[in-house]
């Protein structure tokens, strides 16, 4: 039976804010929206424009997935200037409950519910049920998290991997990223791998062989790649891609993510059959000893549109309360 009212669902990036509804936390999410961030002042505002838009019954509880880490009521958008507290945002609103996670939490929730439509193969093996799942994507900036089974139902991690320290694996790498140091004390895998950083990788190998480089946007520099019409971006575009072989490596060993390593974000998918031939998935595997071991390991590229919303609306159910930050009317009131 359909509620009387939906619940909202979001994914919030550092550039676009995605809006569904949902009916029920194991029902597909309807009227999706995408707005830019940038085009309103809070993410309540956007919130509002979007119910504005859609119409009918309000939503009374809400699920929301944001790319920052979520460890209390006030929050401090990465790569955005929004500073949310998720109790204002609540009334604001006029929801009973608000509840809001990280971002690559609710993706990795999405991956058991995935089909196989949803996703694309790039090497190792058949993905053994049952065992750890692990995501990361490059977008404005670098998601990381995985899920785990824990009797009939899966715990994801709440982590921010993506700024973990980056070390390069040779000479030429090295030479690149000095030039990176020298801008910026910690070198991060989200400095690198992520649109800013593959603008900046481009740059920065300009720089390294002396060549003119451009004022260019990370879609103008995969496009110069893929049509080889520019040395730099060639490179830049091959490094982004072992760079985040060798970051889903890493993953994958740190978490025994047997399963796979679920690639997600927007930059990946635009890139199609040039990934397949970059140089991430030897990267992935080049890990000394473990080499064997990550030869198994599938990855996958997520081709699914929407879904962190998917996996936003699973945060909606009871058994998820503990992940991120939950506003509650009769809570807050205490």
């Amino acid at each position: 039976m359909k509620k009387d009212a939906p619940s909202l669902i979001a994914d919030i990036g550092g550039t676009n804010a995605r809006f569904a509804l949902v009916d029920s936390p194991d029902a597909l999410p309807y009227e999706p929206k995408t707005l830019p961030c940038a085009d309103y002042v809070t993410l309540a505002d956007a919130a509002e424009a979007y119910l504005d838009q859609v119409g009918g019954p309000r939503p009374k509880t809400a699920a929301i997935s944001i790319a920052t880490p979520v460890t209390g009521d006030q929050l401090k958008m990465t790569n955005h200037v929004w500073t949310p507290s998720i109790r204002q945002t609540r009334e604001s609103l006029g929801l009973t409950s608000l509840r809001i996670i990280n971002d690559y939490t609710a993706l990795a929730l999405s991956l058991p519910h995935l089909t196989d439509d949803d996703y694309q193969q790039v090497g190792g093996e058949q993905s053994p049920q049952g065992q750890i799942m692990a995501v990361l994507g490059p977008g404005t900036g670098l998601g990381v998290s995985g899920v785990i089974q824990v009797g009939k139902h899966w715990a994801p991690l709440q982590g921010e991997g993506g700024h973990v320290s980056y070390g390069p694996i040779d000479k030429h790498e090295a030479g690149i990223i000095e030039i990176i140091r020298k801008k910026y004390d910690h070198v991060s895998a989200e400095r690198l791998v992520s649109g800013p950083g593959l603008s900046l990788l481009y740059q920065s190998i300009a720089e390294f062989h002396c060549f003119q480089a451009q004022a260019l946007e990370p879609k103008d520099i995969t496009a110069m790649a893929i049509e080889k019409k520019s040395p730099a971006a060639i490179e830049a575009v091959a490094m982004f891609c072992a760079i985040l072989g060798t970051v889903a490596g890493n993953l994958a060993l740190t978490l025994g993510a047997r399963a796979g390593i679920f690639i997600g974000g927007g930059i990946i998918p635009q890139l199609g059959e040039y990934f397949h031939n970059s140089p991430f998935r030897s990267r992935f595997e080049n890990h000394g000893r473990l080499g064997q071991y990550l030869e198994k390991i599938p990855t996958y590229v997520i081709r699914s549109k929407y879904p962190t919303l998917c996996g936003a609306a699973v945060a909606l159910g009871r058994d998820y309360i503990n992940l991120g930050f939950t506003s509650d009317e009769s809570l807050d009131a205490r």
